[in-house]
């Protein structure tokens, strides 16, 4: 629970500054069920913006190959590359900006009940995870940002 505890690198690198567009990433995995969440990921009702998914990631690794890898950091590419495409579509739309559209935006699991990360014996809602339940989408963000310039 990053809310409890520092995780690096984090939004907070000047003198307990925030940097307001930066984006927390929790990771998900393909189930949309108790494992939804990776039993690896970090989370926190204060801390996590989003959640991607970043179990069973089929990725590029040294020496021209391909694995099946984990971890938050293969969620935080998909959130990249999200942010990327609506940057790409509207690039006169602020960092602060693209972040709402993706968390306004994402797939709602509000009422979904997960297991804890690391906890498998409670089960709670996703909303109590992050700050909006929701894993990022895509489409819905492409269609938030349009509706956002019309």
């Amino acid at each position: 629970n990053i809310d409890n505890k520092d995780n690096f690198p984090n939004k907070k690198p000047l003198k307990g500054k925030c940097v307001k567009s930066w984006i927390e990433v929790g990771s998900s995995t393909w189930t949309p069920a108790e494992l939804m969440i990776s039993d690896f990921s970090n989370y926190g009702k204060k801390s996590i913006d989003i959640f991607a998914p970043g179990s069973d990631i089929y990725s590029t690794t040294p020496e021209n190959e391909y694995k099946m890898l984990s971890g938050t950091s293969m969620a935080a590419p998909v959130v990249t590359g999200v942010a990327a495409l609506v940057m790409t579509y509207y690039p006169e739309l602020t960092a602060q900006e693209v972040k709402d559209i993706l968390i306004n935006s994402a797939a709602d699991f509000k009422k979904l009940r997960v297991d804890i990360p690391g906890e498998s014996q409670e089960l709670v809602k996703f909303k109590k995870l992050g700050k909006n339940g929701g894993v990022v989408n895509a489409y819905n963000a492409i269609r938030l940002a349009q509706e956002k310039k019309q």
